[in-house]
């Protein structure tokens, strides 16, 4: 069994008329342009079915507009509904007063976590890790996941990169241990600190890394590297599809050498534990 942990899909009206979505800043800032692919839930399926995989995770964008968030959410419910066993749903917003409502709505609704939550113009500043406590309980009570977008605060620019620093970051996973966060995009490096002998090993004990867009940014090393030092059963195989193709990461992973046990548990053991699918 392969699990993807990272996808997007979007409501059919969004792909069909674009360009009526560019006032929103963020999603301007990632799908201003042809080339960012879009699809819905059944070319999910049968990007799926074409590489194996039998399940995925799948998520909406954190639209700022209240109802265009709510509409995008209930595509995704409609989708977990329509696919339920091969689709799992998170819920996906802008935090703004009362998104909490939304989040019960939605998990109430069958939806198993929170995300991908992206701040893409800003920092994780204290006011944006404060007005998340809500949601984070919430999490933290039903015990369901709360994903993240990161990424590394040196380096390359591209769509999507955020003027986001490792102490923003730390400090907002330091604010809530208790919680199963998960990190997309290997977290933009933060693992590296859990070679430290003190503190950031107990920060990071409740915190899984997804390998989304790592064809683009890292070299095949970092599964061997990020296995050393947070183990793989603390990885997630995510594809970010339709960003990257899933069998990319499949021949990054047999060519990093790692063990047929370690890849087991990142393309399926992590997310089945994690998700506590099937139960």
């Amino acid at each position: 069994m392969i699990i993807d942990f990272h996808t997007h899909i979007f409501p059919p009206v969004v792909k069909e008329r674009r360009e009526e979505f560019l006032d929103d800043p963020l999603f301007r800032l990632l799908y201003s342009s042809n080339d960012a692919k879009i699809i819905t839930a059944e070319e999910l399926i049968s990007s799926m079915d074409q590489n194996g995989i039998e399940k995925s995770v799948t998520f909406g964008f954190p639209w700022k507009d209240k109802e265009r968030y709510r509409m995008h959410n209930d595509y995704i419910i409609e989708s977990v509904n329509r696919f339920s066993e091969r689709i799992c749903g998170f819920c996906c917003f802008y935090p703004d007063k009362n998104v909490e409502k939304e989040v019960e709505r939605c998990l109430n609704e069958g939806l198993k976590g929170v995300g991908e939550i992206g701040f893409y113009d800003s920092d994780i500043t204290p006011e944006i890790r404060d007005s998340l406590k809500g949601i984070m309980e919430i999490c933290r009570e039903r015990d369901f996941p709360f994903l993240l977008h990161t990424n590394e605060p040196v380096g390359h620019r591209y769509p999507g990169k955020s003027p986001m620093t490792l102490s923003g970051l730390y400090n907002f996973l330091r604010a809530y241990p208790e919680n199963k966060i998960v990190l997309a995009h290997w977290g933009g490096g933060i693992f590296f600190y859990g070679l430290m002998k003190k503190e950031v090993k107990e920060v990071l004990k409740n915190v899984w890394f997804d390998t989304a867009a790592s064809p683009y940014l890292y070299k095949k090393d970092v599964y061997t590297i990020a296995s050393y030092i947070v183990g793989a059963d603390r990885i997630l195989f995510g594809s970010d599809y339709p960003l990257i193709s899933p069998s990319r990461y499949f021949k990054e992973m047999e060519e990093a050498g790692i063990s047929s046990e370690e890849v087991e548990k990142i393309t399926s053991k992590n997310a089945l534990r994690l998700l506590k699918w099937g139960r």
